[in-house]
């Protein structure tokens, strides 16, 4: 059994990876750290898992108890944990929050699609964001090509739950709920990961990536629509999502338009395929918990273990 533990586990990302673990067969969860919460049962914050587990917060990681460090507290909080805390010899970490993205200090930027034998002899991995693994999946297999030639232009649209557990002015429910809104317009964080990694994929891609978020009033999912230049037709465009997609355990070409409710619960990434006069419209959909958290950190767990990218992640979706 791999023993795994969670520091930051009180949020919505920590609250979804304990749902996982619990459930996993080749998983043992030894402690969930929460400072805020120490003491209490897990079910009190995470109310699904009532029955599930008896185990409490913790705010003392025993680190030498573990094979596997999940963090999920929030940006910049990994890096303040490390230069207080030693790292023991041959302990795996997975970090969730943004701060090795940029693959700093030998940590493997996460993403199965992109990365996966490097992922199999990793001892750290960055966990990609919601937001970059939804339109990363929509673009990897142009830039594996040097197929991206020109702009590309996002709308995505993501529900609630992506902006954590704590209320605020633009998260709480009477203001989200039927209401949408726009923000961080070209200038949201997850670019930088996103441009980074097309760039390594398409050496010399300086093409524009026009990114606009959207706040969705639903609690789960990420709905992206991106469209770029492309000579390919949508024959030759989809054969080429096809093969690249071919061998991935979660992600598929969908033959007609995708929704939400096909991913959300799930750990799978969909996208579908239109093409317009000269340009190609690329629609992608993920669960934000899952697929673009806390399922992918699963996922990169079992490949560091040699186990099937499946294991423990063959969940139904919640379509109705």
């Amino acid at each position: 059994m791999i023993r795994a533990g969670i520091v930051g586990a009180a949020g919505y990302t920590a609250g979804e990876l304990i749902r996982l673990l619990l459930a996993h067969p080749q998983a043992d969860l030894v402690f969930a750290c929460s400072a805020s919460q120490a003491g209490k049962p897990l079910y009190e914050v995470h109310e699904g898992i009532f029955g599930d587990t008896e185990l409490r917060f913790t705010d003392a990681p025993d680190l030498d108890a573990i094979d596997v460090l999940f963090l999920c507290s929030g940006h910049g909080k990994s890096r303040e944990f490390w230069s207080r805390t030693p790292r023991p010899a041959g302990l795996k970490v997975i970090d969730l929050a943004q701060d090795f993205r940029d693959e700093s200090d030998g940590y493997v930027y996460g993403l199965p699609e992109l990365n996966r034998e490097r992922i199999c002899g990793a001892g750290s991995i960055a966990n990609p964001g919601c937001f970059a693994t939804a339109i990363q999946l929509a673009l990897l297999p142009l830039a594996a090509a040097g197929l991206l030639k020109a702009d590309v232009n996002v709308t995505a649209i993501t529900g609630s739950t992506g902006a954590g557990a704590i209320p605020g002015p633009t998260t709480h429910f009477s203001w989200r709920s039927d209401n949408i809104s726009a923000y961080k317009v070209f200038t949201h964080q997850h670019l930088l990961e996103i441009r980074r990694n097309l760039s390594l994929l398409q050496p010399g891609f300086g093409a524009e990536v026009n990114f606009v978020p959207v706040r969705g009033d639903f609690t789960r999912g990420i709905f992206a629509s991106v469209h770029t230049a492309c000579e390919l037709s949508q024959e030759e465009a989809r054969k080429l999502y096809e093969d690249y997609y071919q061998s991935s355990a979660f992600t598929r070409v969908f033959p007609s338009g995708v929704d939400l409710k096909q991913v959300v619960n799930t750990n799978k990434g969909l996208v579908s395929l239109e093409k317009h006069g000269g340009t190609l419209v690329v629609a992608s959909v993920i669960d934000n918990l899952l697929k673009g958290a806390s399922g992918q950190a699963v996922q990169n767990m079992n490949l560091m273990f040699g186990l099937s990218e499946k294991e423990g992640l063959q969940l139904k979706a919640s379509a109705f």
